[in-house]
């Protein structure tokens, strides 16, 4: 039975056809009219107007202005987009299994993925893929879309690759038969002191849970002392994956979240006491896009008193989506209930029907305002005035999570000249670039993370070398900008350098141990309960 509440509200499920139709009758006769009236107007449209008429893009088009109508985050899905955007919560899709750049115009392996197809034949990093079945794929001004449509495909295909290795003088011939590939959402897992672990969720998937679990028993750490859980960025995802990473924090029978709508009876999901880390120090790192999942999580462990929130105030999406099946495939997410915090809070923003844009401009109004950069520029009226449940802090409703500690957006480093290096992709074409050229000398001067990290520097030659080749995409210098942005600019180059080499954990380990104030917080409110 359980198990069916938690499907039931799930962000993005499939509702089950029996409850669509027991709606037909709320009503009544009323449903049935707007029905047929409809009908009426396609019929008269086809048999009556001048020109042919193309009935799918007209259904289309209604159904999308009929969704406009109503709150924010409901939408219509039409059945092309329906499997791509299902994907990154499902977990993984058929393809070959690397990640890739595209480096002077040409499809370059970035890294195969641990266990997959491609690493299977023995394609490395660094490898070059210059034709895909027969077609040249080299110089033809690729795109990241066209290589999905080579690469993917159904599990058990066949695709043959040539590729030109550094070092081998005849062109390598590969046949690779497509699998499943693991889309990841756990995107770094690493010890960030003796005892504490630092966890990275991009988005609450089918398999996160499943993710940190197996990525923590391989630290092999031992007694967990700290626990930084970030979700800066998190957008979200399904409902049921929050439920059980919260569940990994909470005592048995603590609420974790509440959902009530019109037409949905209240439910609450409770912990179930099983959780691997109930007790210790325990910080949530938040940001304005961390909305949705995010919230719930957070928010459970502010209301309980569980850990610190750490960051700015989330985002504010706090509506359950169901997805209805169509008829052609596509797909209907519906607004069907609200979410609440343990307390009652709703996390909801406010948001008048029909007016999506005018909420989303609210998030730009809300950096305006300056709430990005002092928490006394977020004001919260009484009546919004919340208790957490042990130790009786003021918390506050009204849309979003509201962070225990606040830290404010740190852009004292930002120039136009920074912003555009990593806006129009230079940084990270140049990097691809020099760990493609460099890739053997790096690997034998750095066989470990921790020789790299102490050792690796961006030197002037390298500083030298980016601006030219911003120059050389149409940047000018700006020697000025790039000496107040250097911090950040050097700090970036350096973790897509420890990227390339040890993989994406390696990256949030330099920018953690960068810039970043946030995480360094979090460090000091988790070590401090072990001194």
């Amino acid at each position: 039975m359980k198990k069916i509440i938690i499907a039931l509200f799930v962000v993005t499920i499939t509702l089950i056809p029996s409850l669509v139709y027991s709606q037909q009758n709320i009503k009544g006769e009323d449903l049935n009219k707007h029905i047929t009236k409809y009908g009426q107007v396609l019929f008269y449209l086809n048999n009556y107007y001048l020109d042919t008429l193309n009935n799918s893009d007209i259904t289309e088009e209604a159904i999308k202005s009929l969704i406009s109508t109503l709150d924010p985050h409901s939408s219509y899905i039409s059945a092309k987009d329906v499997k791509a955007m299902n994907e990154p919560l499902e977990g993984n899709f058929d393809g070959v299994g690397i990640e890739f750049a595209i480096i002077r115009d040409t499809l370059t392996v970035a890294s195969p993925i641990s266990g997959g197809p491609s690493e299977r034949v023995g394609i490395r990093a660094g490898d070059k893929i210059v034709e895909i079945d027969g077609d040249t794929v080299a110089s033809i001004n690729l795109t990241n879309d066209m290589v999905f449509k080579y690469l993917r495909g159904p599990k058990g295909t066949h695709v043959k690759l040539n590729i030109v290795r550094r070092g081998v003088d005849e062109v390598l011939e590969f046949n690779v038969v497509r699998d499943k590939i693991p889309i990841n959402s756990v995107d770094a897992v690493y010890e960030a002191a003796p005892g504490v672990v630092y966890v990275k969720l991009s988005r609450f998937a089918a398999n996160s849970t499943h993710e940190i679990i197996t990525s923590i028993l391989d630290l092999d750490i031992g007694a967990i002392d700290g626990f930084i859980l970030d979700l800066r960025g998190n957008s979200g995802g399904y409902l049921g994956t929050a439920i059980e990473i919260s569940n990994f924090f909470l005592n048995a029978g603590q609420t974790i979240v509440y959902t009530e709508g019109m037409r949905v009876p209240k439910m609450a999901e409770k912990a179930k006491g099983t959780g691997f880390y109930k007790k210790g120090a325990l910080a949530v790192l938040v940001d304005e896009h961390s909305a949705s999942a995010s919230e719930i999580v957070a928010g459970a462990i502010q209301d309980w008193d569980r850990g610190t929130i750490i960051g700015r105030k989330t985002f504010g999406k706090g509506l359950v989506q169901q997805m209805l099946p169509l008829n052609d495939g596509a797909q209907l997410r519906l607004t069907v209930a609200r979410y609440h915090t343990p307390s009652g809070r709703v996390i909801q923003s406010p948001y008048k029907e029909g007016a999506s844009n005018s909420y989303y401009k609210a998030i730009i109004d809300r950096y305006e305002r300056g709430e990005s950069f002092n928490r006394d520029s977020i004001h919260f009226p009484d009546s919004l005035k919340y208790k957490t449940l042990i130790k009786g802090r003021t918390v506050y409703g009204g849309g979003g999570i509201m962070p225990d500690i606040f830290i404010p957006a740190d852009t004292t480093s930002y120039t136009k000249y920074y912003s555009q290096l990593i806006r129009k992709g230079i940084v990270l074409d140049f990097m691809n670039d020099f760990s493609d050229k460099n890739r053997k000398q790096l690997e034998a001067k750095y066989s470990s993370f921790n020789s790299f990290e102490a050792n690796f520097e961006i030197d002037s030659s390298m500083k030298e070398s980016l601006i030219t080749f911003a120059k050389s995409r149409g940047l000018e210098p700006n020697i000025q900008e790039y000496n107040k942005s250097a911090s950040e600019i050097e700090t970036y180059m350096k973790a897509l350098a420890a990227r390339s080499l040890f993989g994406t954990t390696a990256y949030f380990r330099i920018v953690n141990r960068g810039n970043d104030k946030e995480f360094k917080r979090a460090l000091e409110v988790v070590t401090a309960n072990l001194l």
